[in-house]
């Protein structure tokens, strides 16, 4: 059982890539739905106004510390994060375990183009994938019984769901009891990375806590959404551990 670490009272997983991925397994195995919930800086402050993504992050599975900041942080508080657990990173070792195990995955969510292209990349990178299923990231309120039974369906052990933040983590906290998959995860932009749309830092920039500058760099529309990141370290900085 990992420890957690809490950073502005969200609590997070400190825990391994390797530890995270053996998590996912025993989740499949359990057969029982799980929420899994990857925390950047920029969620944890959106979940500081934000209750109801607050209550989902506190009743989620794992929790793993996806983002530089959130390492910081947590290690700033005096808690021991053994390393940044990216989002993107963790879900393709998901997606090389299905392929090697033999575990059923549907994507859910992003433009139709992108999902295309990311299923055949996955497909193409990952030999034997089972992918029993895709469905893009546009619906109303009218469309989700139809897409719950589509996912039910096919009867995955694995849905990624890249619909946004909190979008995603509404929807599968909402839904988890009908969808009944063993592993739920929430995966951002993953889904833009694997099809080629957007591009990840190169890897020295990643290793130097610098991804988030690559990102606004690639998209300046971002800098309203950085500002998420000073106001994060400033709250971090002067918020007491219980």
């Amino acid at each position: 059982m990992s420890t957690k670490a809490t950073v502005l009272n969200v609590s997070i997983d400190a825990i391994t890539m390797s530890e995270a991925v053996a998590k996912l397994e025993r989740f499949i195995k359990e057969q029982t739905p799980h929420l899994i919930a990857t925390a950047n800086a920029e969620m944890v402050m959106l979940a500081q106004e934000d209750k109801e993504l607050a209550g989902i992050l506190a009743q989620c599975h794992l929790v793993v510390p996806d983002g530089a900041g959130v390492v910081w942080a947590a290690r700033h508080q005096g808690y021991t994060i053994p390393e940044r657990v990216a989002g993107y990173d963790l879900s393709q070792n998901l997606l090389a375990m299905a392929a090697e195990k033999g575990y059923r995955v549907f994507m859910f969510g992003s433009h139709p183009d992108v999902i295309d292209k990311a299923k055949n990349t996955a497909i193409e990178r990952y030999s034997g994938l089972k992918i029993v299923g895709t469905r893009h990231g546009f619906f109303s309120g009218q469309d989700e019984p139809d897409i719950i039974r589509t996912i039910t369906d096919a009867k995955p052990d694995i849905l990624l769901a890249a619909l946004g933040v909190p979008k995603q983590e509404k929807w599968l906290a909402g839904n988890l009891a009908k969808l009944n998959v063993p592993v739920c995860m929430g995966v951002g932009g993953t889904f833009d990375v694997m099809a080629g749309t957007v591009k990840r830092a190169p890897l020295w920039m990643q290793r130097s806590s610098l991804e988030w500058l690559f990102r606004l760099l690639c998209q300046p529309q971002r800098a309203i959404r950085m500002l998420s990141l000073p106001r994060f370290a400033i709250k971090v900085i002067f918020d007491k551990k219980d």
